[in-house]
C-alpha cells in the first residue's frame, strides 16, 4: 500500500480498511472512536433519519468544535500579545520611576 498499512475500524457497526501511515494507527483509531461516538450520539437522540444524514449532522458539529477551537486559540493569542505589551509599559514605567 505504498509505505502505509491497512488498518480496520468500525463505524455505524461498520468495518472499513483504510489506509494509514506506519507510527499513526493509534491516532486513526483514536479519531475513528471520536467519530463513531458522535455518530452513535446523533442516532441515539433519534433527531436525525438516515445514515448520510447522521454522517453529515456529525461532521458539521466536529468542523464546529474545531473552528471554535481555533478562534479561541486566536483570542487568547492575542490576549498574550497585549499582556505582554502592557507588561513591558509597566516595566519602562517602573525603570523611570526608580531612575527619578
Amino acid at each position: 500500500m505504498n509505505n502505509q498499512d491497512s488498518l480496520s475500524i468500525i463505524i455505524l457497526d461498520k468495518e472499513y480498511r483504510v489506509a494509514c501511515p506506519p507510527g499513526e494507527q493509534d491516532s486513526l483509531r483514536a479519531s475513528a472512536n471520536e467519530l463513531n461516538q458522535k455518530l452513535m450520539e446523533i442516532k441515539r437522540k433519534g433527531a436525525v433519519i438516515g445514515t448520510e444524514r447522521i454522517a453529515i449532522m456529525a461532521a458539521l458539529n466536529l468542523c464546529h468544535e474545531m473552528l471554535t477551537g481555533r478562534t479561541l486559540q486566536a483570542e487568547h493569542a492575542e490576549l498574550n500579545t497585549r499582556i505582554d505589551s502592557l507588561s513591558e509599559k509597566i516595566d519602562s514605567s517602573i525603570g523611570e520611576i526608580q531612575l527619578s
